[in-house]
């Protein structure tokens, strides 16, 4: 049986696994990114991928390339990662697939991780059948991937796709990247926290007793959970953060006109209880006739469907190369 071996680096944990042309995951390996220690973020994935190609071997599986998702710009081409990787600065300027390749003697495919998310829906999972999808990835930061007419769309330098720091008020808050009103400082789990702390001081609520009285430990897991409660200002950040991802995801549809808006990450579950407003905000901005031919769903992001994503850049890369006449 073929099988595709994929890898997802986070920078606490690091997947990899086996997984199937039709997206089973076979075999799921975890282990922290930095197990040997600061720096060590190249060895624990040369260390997963030996285990779990020793278990395809054991198997009598038929690996026919490593995908690989990592946090960062990357050169596709190449499969050279860019001088900056969040959480992993040891990976910045790393020939990666060249090394992997060399390793392991099979074709290997290193791309932004959720350029491979995507993918991993396209293919396995809510976007199959669908030729254009959107790929939203509220976490700490905020990702996205596009795939239109069935082609990933990484632009001309790889900075495609980044709807997070695209603007919803022009007179926002300063964004981490040096803009200001970003969809990030809003929607994100960075922001989200960082927006109630700002607020707490001269707003009354619950959030630093919740926090223990210490107002940095405010995260977005915690402003939800008091929004849900009946909290007015973790309320009034999270309809915010709602009414920010809404008009982006109109933003996406009026330009893009995709069939399938995928909402995944870290902040993705708790967006999930609130799909109504959401997609009432989407209303407020979207064509009538564009949005009702885009289908919007919301997917809580884990390693498995992170792994199984890169695994999918496998699938990709190997039906889009070349074929000799």
């Amino acid at each position: 049986m073929e099988v595709a071996l994929g890898v997802d680096v986070g920078g606490t944990t690091t997947a990899a696994g086996v997984v199937t042309t039709t997206g089973e995951v076979l075999v799921e390996l975890r282990r922290p990114t930095h197990q040997a220690g600061r720096g060590s973020a190249v060895q624990t994935i040369f260390d997963l991928i030996s285990a779990v190609s020793s278990e395809t071997t054991r198997r009598g599986l038929l690996p026919t390339g490593i995908g690989v998702g990592v946090p960062a710009l990357v050169n596709a081409a190449t499969g050279r990662i860019g001088d900056e990787a969040l959480n992993v600065p040891e990976l910045g300027g790393l020939p990666l697939a060249t090394m992997l390749r060399e390793r392991f003697g099979l074709p290997v495919f290193v791309d932004n991780d959720v350029n491979a998310l995507a993918l991993g829906e396209l293919f396995f999972g809510a976007g199959r059948g669908v030729r254009s999808l959107v790929m939203l990835a509220p976490g700490t930061g905020f990702g996205a991937g596009v795939v239109l007419d069935g082609r990933l769309v990484r632009g001309a330098l790889g900075f495609a796709a980044e709807f997070g720091h695209a603007p919803v008020k022009f007179d926002g808050r300063p964004c981490w990247c040096g803009g200001r009103g970003c969809l990030a400082v809003y929607a994100s789990g960075r922001g989200i926290a960082e927006a109630a702390r700002e607020r707490v001081g001269v707003e009354p609520s619950a959030l630093p007793a919740l926090a223990g009285g210490d107002t940095s430990a405010i995260t977005a897991p915690l402003v939800f959970e008091a929004a849900a409660a009946g909290d007015a200002l973790a309320a009034s950040v999270v309809d915010e953060a709602c009414r920010a991802l809404g008009a982006m995801i109109a933003i996406i549809i009026n330009g893009l006109n995709p069939e399938l808006v995928v909402i995944t990450g870290g902040v993705a579950g708790a967006y999930a209880a609130l799909e109504k407003k959401i997609l009432g905000a989407v209303a407020d901005h979207a064509f009538r006739s564009s949005l009702a031919g885009t289908r919007v769903c919301i997917v809580p992001g884990d390693k498995a469907l992170s792994m199984r994503g890169a695994a999918a850049l496998v699938v990709y890369e190997t039906r889009s190369a070349p074929r000799e006449p």
